[in-house]
């Protein structure tokens, strides 16, 4: 298997997606505003099913918390308004939103999207399976584990369209990540470091700094994601 291979020749130009909105502080005009939504609300294609789910895990732990929206908004930078929104079940958010709410509470991104408990032996089915996307529809992904209950572990299958590029803010401190590229290039960088990655190829980083996929291919890639977090998270 080859190692990965860090690239400082790479093209410099980011690629950058905008930086997510905050509706109630910008206060912006008509047209700022449709733009802040179309940011932060999840593709038109993204599948629904985890739309309530999320909303109530927010509302549920928010109040715990005792944390207005407003206070919330402040300290994970996604807007009062998208905030309601999502937690009245109206609004899909996006994979971004989910991890700055769930890095503002303290918690596991699997603490927002978990809906049920059960024991024993669980099969999840490849059609039914629930998926996050990014506001463009290019960057999803999937849980390859049972929503029973928050964990220290996850495992997620993403998938990136060609010249697709998914910033994604930092994790709780302690987090790791062990991604793999099962098909197709990435390039990931992490805190200012760029590595590309080809198939079979393997990366483990501390994602509690800013860090970017971006497909600078004009093919699919596939990659699979196990996330850890510390135990002495919040």
């Amino acid at each position: 298997m080859r190692s990965v291979r860090q690239n400082s020749d790479l093209p410099r130009g980011n690629g950058a997606l905008p930086v997510a909105l905050d509706v109630q502080q910008a206060r912006p005009g008509a047209q700022e505003l449709d733009e802040a939504w179309t940011y932060e609300v999840a593709h038109p294609d993204s599948p629904s099913d985890l739309t309530h789910v999320v909303g109530e895990n927010l509302r549920r732990l928010r109040t715990r918390r005792g944390l207005s929206l407003e206070r919330l908004s402040k300290i994970s930078g996604v807007s009062r308004a998208m905030l309601g929104q999502v937690e009245l079940g109206r609004s899909a958010p996006t994979i971004n939103v989910v991890w700055k709410i769930a890095r503002a509470l303290g918690v596991p991104f699997s603490a927002l999207v978990s809906d049920r408990s059960a024991s024993g032996p669980m099969l999840l089915r490849g059609d039914r399976a629930k998926r996050l996307t990014s506001h463009d529809g290019k960057f999803t992904s999937r849980a390859l584990f049972p929503f029973d209950a928050p964990r220290t572990v996850e495992f997620y299958e993403l998938r990136l369209a060609p010249l697709g590029v998914e910033n994604a803010d930092p994790h709780p401190p302690g987090t790791t990540e062990n991604i793999v590229v099962c098909h197709g290039t990435v390039e990931i960088s992490v805190d200012g470091q760029r590595f590309l990655l080809a198939t079979g190829d393997v990366l483990v980083f501390q994602a509690d700094v800013p860090h970017v996929y971006r497909n600078p291919a004009n093919v699919d890639s596939l990659m699979y994601l196990v996330m850890t977090y510390s135990l002495s998270a919040p």
